[in-house]
């Protein structure tokens, strides 16, 4: 009988029960996770496996930058959402070059700049919803965690 691996299944309720602003903390642990994992891969000790390791992990944290940038509401996020996408551009951009050129920097600064962000969203998540006409979740127009952070069910960060 097969039986799952219990962290599996903790890992998909977790998402499915989480707020919108805890799935974007999340996904902003998911990708410095895969980054740093990029970085470890420069120290394997065999060549192909450094580019694969290097190569993998970059391309799974650009994935979830992606999707981020993706899910912006730019409608209701207004230049806060503008700024978020042209940071989250400029990280696809580093990590990409990083990637071809097999370069540790543009990871470090990404990895960098990414804890900023998720460091900053965390406190807003523990600080709790925000007061009436004060917007804690950049690119909405609501205070975090609200039904209208979500746009065709994605997430509005």
């Amino acid at each position: 009988m097969y039986r799952a691996k219990p962290w599996e299944s903790y890992r998909k309720v977790a998402t499915q029960t989480a707020s919108p602003a805890h799935l974007v903390l999340m996904l902003y642990d998911g990708a410095i996770g895969f980054l740093e994992r990029a970085l470890a891969g420069f120290d394997a000790g065999d060549p192909i496996q450094a580019n694969r390791t290097v190569n993998n992990n970059i391309l799974r944290a650009q994935a979830i930058i992606f999707e981020m940038n993706a899910t912006l509401n730019m409608e209701a996020g207004g230049e806060i959402s503008a700024n978020f996408r042209r940071l989250y551009n400029y990280f696809h951009a580093r990590l990409r070059l990083a990637n071809l050129k097999k370069q540790r920097e543009p990871l470090v600064e990404t990895i960098a700049r990414l804890r900023v962000l998720r460091d900053s969203w965390a406190e807003m998540i523990q600080r709790g919803p925000a007061p009436d006409g004060d917007h804690a979740n950049p690119g909405d127009t609501t205070s975090y965690g609200g039904e209208t952070s979500w746009r065709g069910g994605r997430v509005a960060a």
